[in-house]
């Protein structure tokens, strides 16, 4: 991909650069947008102060005006109470939720509590308020305390990627489905758009390293690497932001908000079409209809042989049934997985295989006859098939 850099002429400080596709590349173009560095104007002043001696009296004739202070003296003690303000700011977020403090978890209980994995400031954490609008966002370290709070009633209902249009599939949360017995009860779509975060004051041009999310980072590559910044990779792109010192990160503009960063640039991604795709998951599933768009999600395995796959797939083929296509078109319109604790199979010419899962995503509701059919159908051949939900599609993206 080219690029073309333009500088304002009014404000020397703002910078674009525009990412244009090449003639195979026919993905929009995305355009990255720099902010001019915000520094408060300091004014030069000079205060005068009374001081008393420990053997004055207060308000007697003996005060003594003391040497005018610095005004340098002045903005330190400013910045120092700045930092004690944000430093206790920070503080009272609460902190991601693990499996040991399970015992220990207290809500409001008010709301419908939401668990979300990462910090305040995650994408997640978008999601699940755009899922549940009023919400209290449970924030929780890993994705498996988030299944695990659901269903030890911490919560009410769990928020979690589940694929990127980029970067693909988080086979993390395809294992945990089949590990635990969630439902899927609805999917959320978020348009992700990465900024370029600094502690304040600090330039485009300071920067010598970045951290994030690695999927964050390789979203953002083109840009980063026009920067010449050295990439670091962190849990999440919201902890990237809270743990910032004398580096960038890329996260989101709430991120930003929270932890009382700069924004240098916005819209970094190399793409536009950065969309990352949630399930809601509850302990009970919902009950299908038919009076809106329905997609149902299966997993299911089959026995090893030519033509199994299509076998399986023509049971939705003869129905008139399609795979998961929406305007964005994910990539796991099947996915496939090496089913867990099972060893290597031997086959009659003594080649070792697999048994695989498959998650299949159609479009169609369990309320809806020819998906019960079509579930019949597969069950005569496959080795297992378990129904992961069936629930509203999403056909909306928040920018």
């Amino acid at each position: 991909m080219a690029a073309s850099v333009a500088r304002s002429q009014l404000t020397p400080l703002s910078r674009q650069i525009t990412a244009k596709p090449s003639q195979s590349d026919q993905t929009p173009k995305c355009i990255v947008r720099f902010r001019p560095l915000n520094i408060p104007r300091r004014f030069n002043v000079t205060v005068k102060a009374s001081i008393n001696r420990n053997d004055e009296k207060i308000g007697g004739n003996n005060n003594k005006t003391a040497p005018a202070l610095h005004p340098q003296s002045i903005l330190d003690d400013d910045d120092d109470e700045e930092d004690a303000a944000s430093k206790d700011s920070l503080n009272s977020l609460p902190r991601p939720l693990s499996s040991a403090q399970f015992s220990n978890f207290v809500s409001d209980g008010s709301r419908l509590r939401v668990a979300y994995q990462g910090v305040r400031g995650a994408y997640s954490e978008s999601a699940a308020e755009k899922a549940y609008p009023n919400c209290e966002a449970v924030p929780c370290e890993q994705f498996d305390t988030a299944f695990e709070a659901v269903e030890r009633w911490l919560v009410d209902r769990a928020v979690l990627p589940i694929e990127n249009s980029l970067g693909g599939s988080i086979h993390r949360n395809y294992d945990l489905l089949l590990r635990h017995r969630l439902h899927i009860v609805g999917e959320v779509k978020f348009a992700v758009r990465h900024c370029l975060l600094a502690n304040p004051g600090v330039k485009v041009e300071d920067l010598k390293r970045v951290l994030s999310h690695p999927q964050a980072l390789a979203q953002c590559e083109n840009t980063l690497t026009k920067l010449g910044l050295v990439r670091e990779a962190v849990d999440d792109t919201a902890g990237a932001a809270k743990q910032l010192k004398d580096t960038g990160a890329v996260a989101s503009s709430s991120a930003a908000a929270i932890y009382g960063l700069n924004i240098l640039a916005e819209d970094i991604q190399d793409d536009c079409d950065n969309v990352t795709r949630f399930l809601m998951l509850a302990r009970e599933p919902i009950i299908p209809g038919t009076d809106r768009p329905f997609k149902t999600s299966i997993v299911f395995s089959l026995e090893e042989g030519p033509g199994v796959l299509f076998k399986a797939l023509a049971v939705f083929a003869l129905r008139q049934i399609n795979l998961t296509k929406h305007f964005y078109v994910f990539l796991n319109q099947i996915e496939s997985r090496p089913l867990r604790n099972q060893p290597l199979r031997s086959s009659d010419d003594n080649s070792g295989y697999f048994d695989y899962l498959f998650y299949v995503d159609f479009e169609a509701s369990m309320a809806d006859q020819k998906a019960q059919n079509a579930l019949r159908h597969l069950k005569e051949f496959a080795t297992f098939l378990r129904v992961l939900g069936s629930y509203p599609i999403d056909t909306t993206i928040v920018p």
